[in-house]
């Protein structure tokens, strides 16, 4: 298999282009389908240890709430000047008004979501001291919906697939995201010439994702969704292409793009793998990096770009965010002056 990087010379034109490239862009439109949720956040200060157990006493500063999970990923896409198609399913309660709330504010329509009595919508509490988290409260229901609802899922992506360049699947194991309904996402959306990006999770069987287009996991997703060994990897000098290759085969899928830390990001397709390095400045929380990532990619992609291109605005894009606390987007105006800092 041939690999090249981008770097050097290539990689600062590339940077230096994206200002023109970018601002001629048409308004984009993609699909984002999968779980959504709150993400809360309890913020404060440690001082003490508490009397009734070793536990440290958090002295709340502040409380807040965000978009989570794909719906973190819709609001990248409109924060990046996209148009994000917002389906999923929520509760009949007062997290998903707050959803609704908060997506209306983003730019994002609530229009689609689905509502589903029997199940709450998902909702991630975090308490953290400074940068640090000290502890995750998840209030969730993981199980598969019911055939009726599902068929709501699946109809909705389709009635909307005329109206966008792409689809964009965030699985994040909550249940929403069935095999039945993914392939049947998959083939409708391929049937209609879309693309469609995948955000994987690793609890979930690779045959669910089978064809396609892109696969974005990160490291370690990666491994466990090829099914190789890990013990047997790790002192392989090809590591990242035995198991970009590997996943690529067992799921029929175009390309794979593996997300890999400060390490940057590896493009693996049926005869090349490409290289890019990372974009990160201080890290203070990676959480919705991938959001992030594949949001701005796929936008990126579905626009004009080269997939090897796409793939570095979305790795310029989660140096962005890297640099914040907790899931926030990256807008094309922080994405723009960035890159321009890069090519200084």
């Amino acid at each position: 298999m041939k690999e090249s990087r981008i770097e050097g010379d290539e990689l600062k034109a590339l940077l230096k282009s994206l200002p023109r490239r970018i601002e001629s862009l048409p308004k984009a439109r993609l699909i984002v389908v999968g779980d959504i949720g709150l993400d809360e956040y309890v913020l404060g200060d440690v001082r003490r240890i508490s009397p009734e157990a070793p536990v440290p006493i958090l002295e709340v500063a502040q409380q807040d709430s965000r978009l989570g999970l794909a719906a973190n990923v819709a609001q990248n896409v409109a924060s990046l000047g996209g148009v994000a198609l917002l389906v999923a399913v929520v509760g009949s309660d007062g997290a998903a008004d707050e959803l609704r709330r908060k997506l209306q504010a983003s730019g994002v329509s609530p229009d689609h979501l689905i509502t589903d009595p029997q199940r709450p919508t998902t909702r991630k509490l975090r308490v953290m001291s400074g940068p640090h988290h000290l502890v995750r409260v998840d209030f969730e229901k993981k199980q598969y919906l019911s055939t009726d609802v599902e068929k709501q899922l699946v109809g909705m992506v389709t009635s909307l697939l005329n109206q966008a360049e792409g689809v964009i699947i965030e699985d994040y194991a909550k249940g929403v995201l069935s095999e039945g309904a993914l392939q049947a996402i998959i083939k409708e959306s391929h049937a209609r010439g879309k693309k469609v990006f995948v955000d994987p999770n690793r609890s979930t069987p690779a045959k669910f994702y089978n064809g396609a287009d892109v696969i974005t996991p990160n490291r370690e997703e990666a491994v466990e969704l090829s099914g190789l060994d890990y013990d047997d990897l790790r002192i392989s000098p090809n590591f990242i292409l035995e198991v970009g290759q590997a996943l690529r085969e067992r799921v029929q899928a175009e390309n794979i793009v593996i997300t890999r830390g400060n390490e940057g990001m590896s493009l693996i397709g049926a005869s090349e793998a490409v290289h890019m390095p990372t974009f990160a400045r201080q890290v203070f929380d990676v959480t919705g990096a991938g959001d992030t990532v594949i949001a701005a990619l796929a936008l990126a992609y579905v626009s004009g770009f080269t997939l090897p291109e796409a793939c570095v605005v979305g790795n310029v894009a989660a140096g962005v965010v890297v640099g914040k606390v907790g899931c926030v987007p990256c807008s094309r105006k922080e994405l723009l002056e960035y890159a321009a800092t890069l090519v200084e």
